[in-house]
């Protein structure tokens, strides 16, 4: 993780938003809705960019900040998302119907341990992006790495957890709980025998796993 100074630097130099998306980001700030860090979010669809995926599967859509930015940098690409939220997904429906990008964009509302039958329809895909709830991320990539094209990648979000997965001491019973099930899904996904893992220090920490 960088220190402040050093990131404001790099968050300065990031290209700018306009329109929806930068409403959405307002929204977001405004209302504690989580949407992916700014640097995070550039990395991954800069990985993005150059692995050239035709379908994305993303588990936790929020108000589909994430979804947009991807359809945006990728023309082309076909993105399934789920939320179990419907207030949530409600924005996000109208988020992309503002965008424009319906036609790219399918949404699916309900649990993500639950609605692995309704994105299989769309299957293969070739990038799965997990950034939903935390404590469940082991069980979202076991179920959802199913429907992953030979060669395709996983990423995740929030895997340092600001930094508190490095931490010595954490006051919080519920926040140390949740930290402890983040650090074991890292230590697991790392030696996973089927993908190759990198945890990159950026936004609130990424994971990018090649399958194999």
């Amino acid at each position: 993780m960088l220190d402040e100074k050093l990131q404001g630097y790099l968050d300065s130099l990031l290209p700018a938003r306009d329109g929806v998306l930068m409403k959405m980001e307002v929204y977001a700030k405004e209302h504690g809705v989580p949407i992916m860090e700014a640097a995070g979010i550039e990395a991954m669809l800069q990985i993005l960019r150059i692995q050239k995926p035709e379908t994305i599967l993303e588990v936790g859509t929020a108000i589909g900040y994430s979804a947009l930015r991807m359809a945006h940098a990728l023309p082309g690409v076909q993105i399934v998302t789920i939320e179990r939220d419907e207030e949530r997904l409600d924005l996000a429906k109208a988020h992309i119907k503002e965008a424009g990008k319906e036609s790219q964009i399918k949404t699916i509302h309900g649990d993500a341990l639950e609605t692995l039958a309704q994105a299989s329809q769309w299957a293969p895909y070739d990038t799965i992006f997990i950034d939903a709830a935390k404590g469940q991320y082991k069980r979202f990539f076991e179920m959802y790495s199913a429907l992953l094209r030979p060669g395709g990648m996983i990423v995740t979000d929030n895997v340092l957890f600001k930094g508190l997965v490095a931490a010595e001491e954490i006051e919080s019973k519920r926040i140390r709980n949740l930290v402890k099930k983040i650090d074991g899904f890292n230590h697991w996904l790392v030696s996973h025998p089927k993908f190759d893992t990198v945890i990159l220090p950026v936004g609130d920490g990424v994971a990018i796993s090649k399958l194999r």
